[in-house]
């Protein structure tokens, strides 16, 4: 089985890194992207096994991200987890229902984060054995 693919979109260069490295590190393959823009421009050409995002983006929002890839084919069901500091209750309900499977809240300990990446790519590789 080849690795999984993870989309990496976060603005925050320092955190950013520590995020390619914990993945990197349990043997996912990861790119990266500063913001929403550049997200899409990458997701033209290739498609992740997964998602991992801030909603606080500049040029264009983490919310208006989830809702570009759930219109589009290749990336309707592409699993993505939103990790942000954006605690409000509204704010958790809105990406959720807006499209997102999965919601933390920055600061996050990194062995959830990778057991909620590794719940999310489980149910994905269980969805796609049975299409």
């Amino acid at each position: 089985m080849s690795k999984f693919k993870i989309l990496i979109v976060e603005d925050d260069v320092v955190l950013r890194e520590l995020l390619e490295f914990l993945l990197q590190r349990e043997g996912y393959e990861t790119h990266c992207c500063n913001d929403g823009s550049e997200a899409q421009d990458w997701l033209r050409g290739s498609t992740p096994d997964l998602v991992l995002l801030d909603l606080q983006l500049p040029i264009i929002s983490g919310a208006q991200l989830i809702q570009w890839l759930r219109n589009r084919e290749p990336s309707r069901a592409v699993p993505i987890l939103v990790l942000t500091s954006l605690q409000d209750d509204d704010d958790i309900a809105n990406a959720l229902d807006s499209g997102a499977n999965d919601y933390m809240v920055k600061p996050f300990q990194p062995k959830e984060l990778q057991a909620r990446l590794r719940k999310l790519l489980n149910i994905q590789s269980q969805k796609r054995s049975f299409s």
